[in-house]
């Protein structure tokens, strides 16, 4: 018997089948006067998702590591000193790539499995009376470990200290899926991927930036560039095209997961991660049993795919992904995989134990916006 497998990481998530069948349609002349109805409602309705205040949002044909890249590279220069934090696989990627662009990084080093430093960015910051740092980075959400960052924290840290830097902040697992109010916190540069929130395959990167990181931009030329360049985006996005061929069945479907979620309502969207923990668990497993295995036996047992531990925490961890198009019945269905998978690999788990618990909570709660916490203010 043929069976779908049962997607449970942490990106790319499950596509929803209108989303898939808004993709699976002919090819469009992305030349034709008609292709700025698809393209230039796309833009704007981006911002609403990424609750902008000005600025303009640039969609590249790549991974969220593209946007990423665009970000430093249209910003900054060679030389320029940023403040980064490292606690887990993709901040630990993004001060790699920083690195490598030739920036000089100030680093917070900290434990897996925590945030980004608020006290010693605010201490750092107050320090630097010079104004040398001239970007400060924040991942938002770091899939690795399943920890959520106060933004608005940073954004605090750098009006105390009335400090000019720009904030770029690494959003990808979590735009769309928790709440990103770039313009309320000043957020400068917010990257994000097709593959999380927007329910899509991999192949968009996507970069919300500010009116602040354009003028940036033209100040300083940041670094050469030519494929990620916002020029030439720019020169031909206002008019609804591309400088290059785009990726246009992935537009296809980014149009119907945009009507999607505001078919859903935006804060609704959010209520429903937080109802349903969020975007990631991270499961440390007990002593002596290997993680990886417990994923290897779910998927080949269970037909059911969770995420592996990454980096230091290989082997000592297993992710479930629960972002995107989800509900309380797909939370049930992975638990009770995981239950039995556990079970299997040797640990003493009793069967129930997290489908009940999860049931009695879903029971209790409402997916109502209403109950979602507030958002912490800057």
């Amino acid at each position: 018997m043929s069976v779908t497998p049962h997607l449970f990481i942490p990106g790319p998530t499950n596509i929803p089948d209108a989303v898939r069948m808004a993709m699976n349609v002919p090819m469009i002349d992305m030349r034709s006067g008609e292709y700025p109805k698809l393209t230039l409602p796309i833009f704007e309705d981006l911002k609403k998702v990424f609750k902008m205040k000005d600025g303009r949002v640039f969609i590249f044909p790549s991974s969220g590591t593209g946007a990423w890249e665009s970000a430093i590279q249209n910003t900054l220069k060679p030389g320029d000193k940023v403040l980064m934090s490292r606690f887990g696989q993709f901040s630990l990627l993004w001060v790699d790539m920083a690195e490598r662009l030739g920036l000089k990084v100030e680093l917070c080093d900290e434990e897996w499995g925590t945030g980004v430093p608020l006290e010693k960015y605010a201490d750092i910051l107050a320090k630097d009376k010079a104004h040398e740092i001239k970007a400060v980075f924040a991942t938002h959400n770091e899939t690795a470990t399943g920890v959520t960052s106060d933004i608005a924290g940073v954004r605090k840290a750098l009006d105390a200290a009335k400090h000019p830097a720009l904030l770029m902040v690494d959003g990808v697992s979590s735009v769309g899926s928790l709440d990103m109010r770039m313009g309320e916190w000043g957020v400068d540069c917010c990257v994000s991927g097709s593959q999380k929130g927007f329910m899509l395959p991999t192949g968009l990167g996507i970069l919300a930036v500010s009116q602040k990181a354009l003028d940036a931009n033209k100040a300083n030329g940041g670094m050469p560039r030519c494929f990620l360049a916002w020029e030439d985006h720019i020169k031909t996005n206002d008019l609804g095209y591309f400088p290059y061929t785009p990726a246009t069945q992935l537009l296809q479907g980014l149009r119907c997961s945009l009507d999607l979620i505001f078919a859903e309502g935006l804060e609704n969207v959010f209520a429903r991660h937080h109802r349903l923990a969020d975007t990631v668990s991270a499961i440390l497993a007990p002593e002596g049993i290997d993680s990886a295995q417990i994923v290897k036996t779910a998927y080949y047992r269970y037909n059911t795919s969770l995420g592996v531990g990454l980096n230091k925490v290989a082997g000592r961890v297993f992710r479930i992904g629960h972002l995107g198009s989800l509900d309380e019945f797909m939370v049930g269905g992975v638990l009770f995989a995981v239950e039995m998978t556990m079970k299997d690999c040797g640990v003493p788990v009793k069967f129930g134990s997290g489908t009940g618990a999860a049931a009695e909570y879903f029971n209790k709660t409402s997916t109502k916006a209403a109950e979602l916490p507030k958002a912490k203010a800057a």
